[in-house]
């Protein structure tokens, strides 16, 4: 195997991070950084539109949507320059990566026509409605309802653990349509715009930081059924699509080393001296980055041969959450009583590695994946 860049790769990687240099300057600090905050959305906002204007904020797109069809790889080389300062596209990583290429697959061409070029220039911020308080990662188990009425759908139930509700224009909602189905029959996807009527957000406060959750409610909120992305009742294969994108979407392990490359450099200013054990275990994180890495590519490699989505992207999740917390760990350790201060780096970065474990799916449950669908294992 190759693991080196083609000359085009490596070129568009050196373009990248000097427009990166230069496009963030002072202002990407303090809340600005806050994934979800009204702070970080508008710096994202004009940062996406720079992005845009030259084809980088979905470069992976076909050219009629806003991309230039590029290949998969310059797409993950997009998110670790991006993901490695912090992701200064805000809450548009997601759109960019899973759901807009979800409408792509599976949307109407209205659909097409109306939603994906808002999220190519970068102006608007989704949410997605997975996850319920008895059904979190095991998202089959939704009970939120959606009954056609006429050409409406009339939706009541309840979300948990939504990320950017708050400043979300549209939310990708999964809704259980035929109740007397099995479980991953009679699900469907909706594409609401979150100043619907009947679409109630509460931010929940959580030590991850503000506006990391909120809860959705609905309470007979209507729908025109033209909001459905997909066939009616075949969400779950929809979806299992969108969140194969998800998992590798977001380059972590290019964050984690950053974090601990930061980490070493302070022990060195302040004359640190670090144990022996300590200092394998800075071997193991890099080790653990580094592993997750490869996993990464082996999912691109796999979408550059035009290959259907597999568990190995649930394998490269459970590798990028294992190498974050590592690091987020290691850290707490490394900078001693300066640790405890809040907003440090130990805190911020333990705070992003608790995170990581939820968004996509648990870390448990993609290892359960890893297990039954990798392993072929029983389930016990």
């Amino acid at each position: 195997m190759e693991f080196g860049w083609s000359e085009e790769d490596t070129a568009f990687r050196k373009e990248l991070r000097a427009f990166i240099e230069a496009e963030l300057d002072e202002r990407w600090t303090g809340p600005v950084r806050h994934l979800g905050s009204p702070e970080n959305v508008a710096n994202a906002k004009d940062f996406n539109r720079k992005l845009a204007e030259r084809g980088w904020l979905t470069p992976h797109w076909p050219v009629e949507y806003g991309g230039h069809a590029a290949t998969p790889w310059q797409h993950i080389i997009l998110g670790e320059e991006l993901w490695s300062v912090g992701e200064p596209r805000g809450p548009q990583y997601m759109n960019v990566n899973w759901i807009g290429p979800s409408i792509l697959a599976h949307g109407s061409d209205e659909q097409r026509r109306e939603l994906l070029p808002p999220i190519a220039r970068g102006e608007v911020v989704w949410c997605q409605g997975f996850s319920e308080p008895d059904a979190g990662s095991d998202l089959a188990s939704l009970r939120t309802s959606a009954r056609l009425d006429g050409d409406e759908y009339v939706v009541s139930g309840q979300k948990s653990w939504t990320s950017y509700a708050s400043v979300a224009d549209y939310c990708y909602l999964l809704v259980r349509t035929d109740q007397a189905a099995p479980r991953h029959k009679g699900i469907s996807v909706l594409l609401v715009p979150t100043d619907t009527e009947g679409f109630v957000i509460s931010e929940v406060p959580s030590m991850v930081g503000e506006h990391a959750f909120h809860d959705l409610f609905f309470d007979e909120m209507r729908v025109p059924a033209s909001t459905l992305l997909g066939p009616e009742n075949e969400g779950w294969a929809v979806v299992r699509g969108a969140l194969s994108y998800e998992r590798v979407g977001a380059p972590r392990y290019a964050r984690a080393l950053v974090v601990l490359a930061d980490a070493l450099r302070w022990v060195h200013d302040h004359g640190v001296e670090l144990s022996e054990p300590v200092h394998e275990r800075v071997d193991q994180a890099r080790a653990a980055c580094e592993a997750a890495r490869m996993l990464a590519y082996r999912v691109i490699d796999q979408r550059a041969s035009n290959l259907p989505p597999s568990a190995t992207s649930n394998l490269a999740r459970a590798a990028m959450v294992h190498a974050e917390r590592l690091v987020g760990n290691l850290v707490f350790e490394m900078l001693g009583a300066d640790a405890l201060r809040h907003g440090s780096l130990a805190d911020e970065s333990f705070r992003k590695s608790l995170a990581a474990g939820i968004a996509a799916g648990s870390y448990e449950m993609q290892l359960n994946l890893v297990a039954s669908q990798l392993l072929g294992l029983p389930k016990v």
